[in-house]
């Protein structure tokens, strides 16, 4: 008889394992989430270090608005793309090309596809989860 395991102790270590590696899997999520693609420390198209106040990212430009935090460099492609949706652009820079185009289209399309997936009900019963469990991310 001593040789019995109490099945309903290893269930429960086991659920339990699982709803650790659960937990865990919900706030690097979040994580990825917020703190990797939404810094606001870095450029958000190459990621290089920004040290100047959000509120300094001012462009000069201002029939062209910034819906990103880039560096002056990204700021620079990204006006110069907006330009170019509008049929204007900087012909100097010729490798700005089509490839370069649809680099940055399809970037703003991820963008915009982050921003929608923030929005959503299962992300946002996610981050609710989390603050229930006292986890925030």
């Amino acid at each position: 008889m001593a040789d019995i395991i109490p099945l309903d102790a290893k269930l429960q270590l086991s659920q339990s394992k699982k709803d650790a590696l659960l937990r865990k899997r919900k706030i690097v999520a979040v994580q990825k989430v917020m703190q990797c693609t939404r810094c606001s420390q870095k450029c958000e198209k190459c990621g290089i270090h920004i040290t100047q106040p959000p509120e300094a990212n001012v462009h000069h430009d201002h029939s062209v608005g910034c819906l990103y935090r880039l560096c002056d460099s990204c700021t620079d492609e990204y006006l110069d793309f907006i330009h170019r949706l509008k049929g204007g652009g900087d012909s100097a820079c010729y490798w700005r090309n089509d490839a370069w185009f649809e680099s940055w289209r399809r970037w703003i399309d991820y963008q915009a596809a982050m921003d929608r997936y923030v929005k959503t009900p299962e992300f946002s019963r996610l981050i609710q989860e989390l603050r229930q469990t006292g986890m925030d991310a």
